[in-house]
């Protein structure tokens, strides 16, 4: 649900999601697309199409550059909106028009639920939302009429019935992208922006590393503000568009999505985890997520996740890319700095934003254009960029905020936790002792107001009560720090009260804990980097449990200490199920320890 130009679509009480990451058209195959900018014109269409057992009527618009015709071809790109918007959203325009003014067919479209498109919201499900986007590769084809009887017959096909088509998009816009590859292997070039890899990690992320298959049906911590606010847009669309198509309304479930996400809404608010629904929420939101079908996705990917992101993190990328490369499938990735917890509607100078033009200047946007001059327009000499770049917020040069490197760097310090409360650099130094923390009846550690950065509120400082957290941290760096990556933490703790209900047949009732990096500076000052925390319910607590913490890029400064804490709660997200004190043992011989992907600046 965001597009290249950040800017907030829509707001439903404190819940305003979407930005959509909009969709246009570069140059045939003739000149590369950067050396033809100019007019266009903009007709809208409609098509109906019959997916998921039921008939969609899909509005679009259709951006076609002046000079394109039969005789001079151009590729195409296909694009849809963020979660709640349209095509009609500001930042889909701002993208079309980038586009189409460089010479590509676009075609952007209202997805499925959504601006006045019909149907129900499928979260775009690759056997709806994907095979109706198919549909309109058809158009683009030249097989396939709009419902006005409009066709068009000049869209550089590779051959009869196959257009040369990209897709760009961001959030619900990125996902589609992958959902419709998957299903129809004539898209050619995918630009997915701050999107998910698993709905389950995304909105009930279970960060512990599982040992055997019974811990991968462990679910997560429901994180129910990001949650409910995208359930109270979706249900909010008749208070957004009047006169609703028929189609959109559900008899059944909720108003406005279909059957298994109500239920999975509902099983998640239930706050209780029983194994036959546990089971159907998991199956259910990862069948509908790329980790499920990545396998089918063939076309060029180039991923581009935000920092500044606390709904779908670095990790949901990387877990993309990873999966892609390792199957052949051509892939690279970009860390940019913005994503849907900061920087949408006011973006990093130098940082991709068509509200100012910028897709010709910007590190991210001379990417993105690369990527289509050398998968639409077959251009062998275009240069695709490094497999990986990351944005660092520590550069005053515009110029020079991205890092590049062959691959994502590997985990290569690592910390011990001392009984004493330090963080220290090898064993010897480890000081035994325990410590205790116990969680209360409400949450006592905040975050974020996950909805702030969305729509451009200001939120209060991270915080952890006194007694229901512990931390450990360093010594004054001697030198600046630069991690960029996902930090690991191998911890053992105990917890009695947990033990006595290890084997219950509700997962609720196992311990719920929250991991987090602090930079703490030399006048105690601390920073949460981008507000991110590590939920975990822990599969066995009998045992040790290792934590995948959120990738950061983030420069700790000489003099600047690291803290790592875990709380018992956090106010963003669902909690423990009773009290359950905690204690921390450390030892020489035994004790946690914290990893970080550190590079050398």
């Amino acid at each position: 649900m965001s597009r290249a130009v950040p800017r907030t679509i829509s707001t439903l009480g404190a819940a305003a999601l979407v930005i959509p990451l909009a969709l246009a058209t570069p140059a045939a195959a003739t000149p590369p697309a950067q050396d033809r900018p100019g007019a266009y014109t903009v007709t809208p269409l409609t098509f109906t199409v019959t997916t998921g057992g039921r008939r969609c009527v899909i509005d679009a618009d259709l951006y076609r550059p002046a000079g394109v015709d039969a005789e001079n071809p151009a590729p195409a790109v296909l694009t849809t909106n963020g979660f709640g918007g349209s095509k009609s959203d500001g930042s889909t325009d701002a993208t079309g028009k980038a586009f189409a003014q460089r010479g590509y067919v676009g075609l952007a479209y209202s997805g499925l639920g959504f601006g006045r498109s019909g149907c129900v919201i499928s979260l775009d499900d690759p056997k709806i939302d994907g095979r109706a986007a198919s549909a309109l590769v058809d158009f683009l084809a030249g097989t396939r009429a709009a419902d006005d009887g409009t066709t068009i017959g000049y869209v550089t096909a590779d051959k009869k019935g196959d257009p040369r088509v990209g897709m760009i998009g961001g959030s619900y816009g990125g996902a589609i992208q992958m959902a419709t590859a998957a299903v129809d292997h004539r898209v050619d070039a995918l630009v997915p922006m701050i999107t998910w890899n698993d709905l389950a990690y995304s909105l009930d992320p279970q960060n512990a590393t599982p040992r055997n298959a019974a811990d991968r049906d462990v679910p997560g911590v429901f994180k129910w503000q990001w949650t409910n606010g995208f359930y109270l847009m979706g249900e909010g669309q008749p208070l957004l568009q009047p006169s609703l198509d028929p189609s959109r309304i559900n008899k059944l479930g909720c108003l406005h999505f279909v059957d298994d996400a109500c239920e999975t809404i509902r099983t998640l608010n239930s706050g209780r985890y029983p194994a036959d629904r546990t089971k159907a929420l998991l199956d259910y939101a990862r069948g509908v997520s790329p980790v499920s079908y990545l396998k089918d996705v063939k076309a060029p990917t180039l991923l581009v996740q935000g920092q500044a992101d606390s709904l779908f993190n670095l990790n949901e990328a990387r877990a993309s890319y990873d999966t892609l490369r390792a199957q052949g499938t051509a892939a690279k990735m970009i860390w940019q700095s913005w994503g849907h917890s900061g920087g949408l509607t006011d973006p990093a100078s130098g940082e991709l934003n068509l509200s100012q033009g910028n897709l010709g200047t910007s590190y991210v946007g001379k990417r993105v254009l690369a990527w289509f001059d050398r998968y639409l327009h077959h251009d062998k000499a275009a240069d695709t960029g490094p497999a990986f770049a990351y944005y660092r917020d520590w550069i005053d040069d515009p110029a020079a905020t991205y890092a590049t490197a062959p691959t994502v760097p590997a985990l290569s310090k690592k910390l011990y936790l001392s009984g004493d409360g330090r963080l220290v650099d090898n064993t010897d130094e480890v000081a035994r002792g325990s410590r205790t923390y116990r969680n209360w009846p409400f949450p006592t550690s905040h975050s974020e107001s996950s909805l702030a950065g969305l729509i451009g509120f200001a939120d209060s400082a991270p915080r952890d009560t006194r007694g229901t957290h512990l931390d450990w941290t360093t010594e004054p760096l001697a030198s600046a720090t630069d991690v960029v990556g996902a930090p690991k933490a191998t911890l053992k703790v105990t917890s009695p009260r947990t033990e006595r209900v290890q084997n219950s047949a509700d997962a609720a009732d196992k311990l719920v804990l929250f991991a987090k990096l602090y930079d703490v500076a030399p006048d105690g000052t601390k920073t949460l980097v981008h507000r991110l925390v590590s939920p975990v319910r822990v599969p066995d607590v009998t045992r040790p449990f290792t934590v995948t913490l959120p990738g950061i890029v983030h420069r700790y400064e000489k003099g600047h200490r690291i803290r790592f804490v875990i709380a018992a709660s956090d106010d963003a997200y669902g909690g423990n199920k009773g009290i359950k004190p905690v204690t921390v043992v450390s030892a020489p011989e035994d004790t946690g320890t914290v990893e970080l992907p550190v590079v050398t600046p």
